[in-house]
């Protein structure tokens, strides 16, 4: 006996009609004109905090620096930007084309004990360091009080 999953089939049936409309990574237009079609991307990134910060890193090969935008607006720190295709010259012919290029958008909401104040970002190597520090907290103060 097998069970029955509708969340099952309904993957089954979402992944088949973004294949179908072309959500692909590449497709082929076909005939004799044979145009590939990049799927949006967004860059990976991991988010790790410590006592005093927040940090995010974030993949962006083959992007330049002067294409990467960090802001932080109404308690949202947001990473844009765009990797272009570069065509190579008229002799090359492309196989595949997995890796996914144009513009860039990835957002996150900043906790409440995240300084939006103090925010800063390093881009070397293809990765992207966006360090968001903590608000100092109010450390319980002890005062020695003479007694008179």
């Amino acid at each position: 006996m097998t069970r029955w999953n509708p969340f099952k089939e309904l993957e089954d049936l979402q992944s088949r009609f973004t294949s179908l409309i072309g959500q692909s990574p590449t497709r082929w237009n076909g005939g004799d004109e044979k145009a590939l079609a990049v799927a949006q991307w967004a860059p990976l990134v991991d988010i790790t905090e410590d006592d005093r910060e927040y940090l995010i890193k974030a993949e962006l090969p083959e992007v330049r620096k002067e294409d990467v935008r960090v802001t932080v607006e109404n308690g949202t720190l947001s990473i844009s930007g765009e990797r272009n295709f570069q065509k190579e010259d008229k002799g090359t012919r492309y196989h595949r084309l997995e890796r996914s290029y144009g513009s860039f958008v990835r957002s996150f909401g900043l906790p409440d004990d995240a300084d939006a104040q103090k925010v800063s970002a390093e881009f070397k190597d293809g990765l992207l360091r966006v360090r968001v520090q903590k608000l100092e907290k109010a450390l319980p103060k002890s005062v020695e009080i003479k007694v008179a």
